[in-house]
């Protein structure tokens, strides 16, 4: 399997303490391997990088208060826990963060959102699906890298909001809140307008894409939002988005395309203008799980350019009241499949599809 199932449950330190204790034995491995950890370090210690810690306390307390636990179970210092979760808002081209989102709204009314989580190959068979129930909050079930907030990969929450995120490249620098810890504070949402506001209004100092969607709510946007701007698109019945600003509002931003962000982008536009009404979860899959051409969007080659392998390929299925997720591996196995807004203490044990 290309992850590890793990509940967890508390007030928000505890939960960052067991975030932490989860990945305290990869760690120092994973970061030694990692050349974006090499690339942080004359960010140590600048006031820049404590200008964002401060922009992330006033704004998002709660989130920094997980912060705090998580340093506290990695047993590393805060400032290091701090620059580790800030790499996207520091760094433009070495973070390893690639990744391909689609979306379709069905005949049926059925809202389907699906996502290949591409990363450092290191990690595959070394991250985990954690299954959150958080105080005070909806709690979320999340794809979780070693040392990083969830939040900023796929993951929904229990009041029924779907998250998928795709790095961008922006070249843009700005104080503001770094955006792993914004997307983290989405899944406290619950609902889509207000999952937007936050992302429209808050201070940024970093861009992601996120494809929203929810149980309580017909529509699913297309969100880029960066230092220099933010667009919002509601979806129409189909859409693909690699990992690069492609709205008219923010295309105009400075950024970088990778060949292969390219590539994808070009090749899921393609696939996704073919889908008819009739689509369905196995169609995203095999969009997702396409490995035409040399650069394409199942990404397993050991030579990747971009250094990015797919971790794993989530499709959450989204109807009234309902989210199912359906985790797979690269040869399209179901390993997993939850009823997201099943309360987990009612849960059953999650096993094969």
């Amino acid at each position: 399997m290309p992850y590890k199932y793990v509940r967890i449950a508390g007030n928000r330190r505890q939960v960052g303490v067991a975030l932490g204790k989860l990945a305290r034995p990869l760690m120092a491995a994973y970061l030694d391997q990692n050349g974006t950890w090499e690339a942080l370090r004359p960010w140590r210690g600048h006031r820049y990088l404590d200008e964002l810690g401060q922009f992330a306390r006033e704004a998002l307390p709660g989130i920094w208060e997980e912060l705090e636990g998580l340093a506290e179970g990695l047993r590393m210092p805060l400032a290091d826990v701090l620059l580790w979760n800030c790499r996207g808002d520091l760094l433009h081209s070495s973070t390893g963060d690639g990744c391909t989102s689609v979306a379709l709204k069905a005949a049926d009314g059925t809202r389907w959102i699906g996502h290949n989580e591409d990363g450092d190959p290191y990690l595959y068979g070394r991250c985990h699906l954690v299954d959150v129930a958080l105080e005070n909050a909806p709690g979320y079930l999340s794809f979780y890298y070693p040392g990083s907030l969830p939040g900023h990969t796929f993951a929904a929450n229990r009041a029924g909001l779907v998250q998928t995120i795709n790095n961008l490249r922006t070249r843009q620098r700005h104080p503001g809140v770094p955006r792993m810890l914004l997307a983290r504070a989405v899944l406290d949402c619950t609902t889509l307008d207000e999952a937007i506001a936050l992302l429209r209004d808050a201070p940024r100092s970093g861009g992601f894409h996120h494809t929203l969607g929810s149980a309580a709510d017909p529509r699913i946007f297309s969100a880029e939002v960066a230092p220099g701007g933010a667009s919002f698109l509601e979806i129409g019945t189909r859409y693909g988005h690699a990992n690069h600003m492609i709205h008219q509002e923010t295309r105009g931003q400075a950024q970088i395309i990778t060949d292969s962000s390219r590539t994808r982008q070009n090749r899921i536009e393609g696939i996704v203008d073919g889908w008819s009404p009739a689509t369905c979860g196995a169609d995203l899959l095999a969009a997702l799980h396409d490995a035409r051409g040399d650069l394409p969007i199942l990404r397993t080659a050991k030579d990747d350019p971009d250094d990015e392998n797919t971790l794993a390929t989530a499709i959450f299925e989204i109807r009234d009241d309902e989210v199912t997720l359906r985790v797979y591996d690269r040869k399209a196995r179901a390993d997993i499949a939850l009823d997201v807004m099943t309360d987990p203490d009612d849960e059953k044990k999650p096993g094969p599809a």
